[in-house]
């Protein structure tokens, strides 16, 4: 063997151990469908974060600029998009019969928030998973007639309200399907009214709510890859999370604190099957805290977290919250594993 043949042969062997040892990297698509496999990075926990953008960015092309300015000025895993295009108030609403009179919002009522997924799928789904924001047919049945009334007619006469129901989610379902047709990779998708004490009969829920949450979830989770379950206590904090653990979602998001005690992290993973998303009091220090303390507290969420786990707040976090905070935040959880 000559000179040549053996720098040239060694050269190659040097190389083919550079990328056994240092495979090339992934972008943030590839790195979460890894981590929704199980196969986490080292000292690497996913982090996201969410708010509203105001009503110069609820839909349209100035909502999916706005989304994209967030998505990559906090270095979030993934890019969920807000559902803005809600009900207005029905005033025809004052009875539980008036509830059959609901009209069927059809896709063109939704073309605007089509419009800003379109966009954002386009811009980077080759490079993140897109999740879509889906509000429960309850939840939308609030913004119809507030959700006092709402609650009020329910309890009326649950029956009568069921008709509105079925309508709010047979137009939820037209805009989840044509969600997936413009390549959303799956749904944030939250459920209310289980929170305690929100209805004097708690079998209500069971009946009335539930299986109209379960319509599109199912569907989602038949189609899609990435499902965030969030149990969301904006309203009001939840006894315990016992009618939510056959949900569907690959991963779960809720609050730690209950009414009356708090579960850990890893008590919720366990109950619910999957993975965690939290971890951080929406209205704590992400919003007020120093620079230290924020990375204090993330350190010491994600010490005590699941091994799977996504670093995040129990809900969307107040929509005047600095964006560098969160990337702060988003940044420490990055460098550091469970």
């Amino acid at each position: 063997m000559n000179r040549r043949t053996f720098l040239s042969l060694s050269a190659g062997t040097a190389l083919s151990r550079v990328s056994l040892a240092a495979p090339a990297p992934v972008n943030k698509r590839e790195r979460m469908l890894s981590w929704l496999a199980g196969k986490g990075s080292p000292n690497y926990t996913p982090a996201a974060f969410f708010l509203h953008f105001g009503n110069d960015y609820k839909s349209g092309s100035a909502a999916a600029k706005r989304h994209l300015e967030f998505f990559r000025h906090t270095d979030m895993d993934f890019l969920k998009i807000q559902f803005e295009q809600t009900y207005t108030r029905q005033e025809f609403l004052q009875k539980p019969a008036d509830w059959s009179k609901l009209k069927l919002a059809k896709l063109d009522f939704y073309e605007p928030l089509l419009q800003t997924v379109r966009e954002l799928v386009k811009a980077e789904k080759k490079n993140s998973l897109i999740l879509m924001t889906l509000y429960s047919p309850f939840m939308c049945a609030g913004h119809c007639a507030t959700a006092p009334l709402l609650i009020k007619h329910m309890q009326e006469d649950p029956e009568a309200v069921k008709k509105g129901l079925e309508i709010l989610t047979e137009s939820q379902m037209l805009f989840v399907r044509a969600c997936i047709k413009e390549g959303v990779d799956g749904f944030y998708a939250s459920s209310q009214g289980g929170e305690a004490k929100r209805f004097n009969d708690p079998t209500i829920f069971s009946k009335y709510v539930k299986p109209w949450d379960l319509v599109s979830m199912k569907e989602i989770s038949k189609a899609c890859q990435f499902n965030i379950l969030h149990v969301c206590d904006y309203v009001a904090p939840y006894a315990n999370y016992d009618a939510h653990y056959d949900y569907p979602g690959h991963v779960v998001n809720c609050n730690v604190k209950l009414a009356d005690h708090e579960i850990s992290g890893e008590e919720i993973t366990k109950a619910f099957k999957r993975p965690f998303m939290g971890g951080l009091d929406r209205h704590g220090i992400i919003g007020s805290g120093t620079p230290a303390q924020i990375d204090a507290e993330i350190r010491q969420i994600v010490k005590r977290s699941p091994k799977r786990f996504i670093l995040g707040a129990d809900c969307t976090v107040e929509a005047d919250t600095n964006w560098d905070r969160l990337k702060q935040a988003i940044g420490v959880a990055h460098q550091v594993a469970a």
